[in-house]
C-alpha cells in the first residue's frame, strides 16, 4: 500500500494553493498525512526535507517518490496510484 507524507507550511503561498487538492485526495481514500513542517520537526528532519511543498510517496515503509512543488490533482494520482 502506497502512503504520501504532504510536507506544507502555513506560511508557504504555494502550499496554501496545492493543500486544497491533497486534502480532496485524502477525502477520496487516499492515504496522505498532512505535515506542517514548523510543527513536526522531527519528520521534517528525518525526509531531509529542503524545499516546500514536498510530498514522499512510501511503499511498505520504503520512499519510492517524491516530488517538490504543486502538481495538478491528475498528476498527482498518476504519481500516487
Amino acid at each position: 500500500m502506497k502512503t504520501v507524507k504532504y510536507f506544507s507550511a502555513t506560511w508557504c503561498g504555494p502550499c496554501q494553493t496545492f493543500k486544497p487538492i491533497m486534502t480532496e485526495l485524502a477525502h477520496e481514500g487516499h492515504h496522505i498525512e498532512i505535515i506542517d513542517v514548523d510543527e513536526d520537526k522531527d519528520a521534517t528532519s528525518k525526509f531531509n526535507i529542503r524545499s516546500i511543498p514536498t510530498v514522499v510517496i512510501e511503499e511498505n515503509g520504503i520512499e519510492i517518490d517524491r516530488f517538490i512543488g504543486a502538481l495538478s490533482k491528475n498528476e498527482v494520482i498518476e504519481r500516487i496510484t
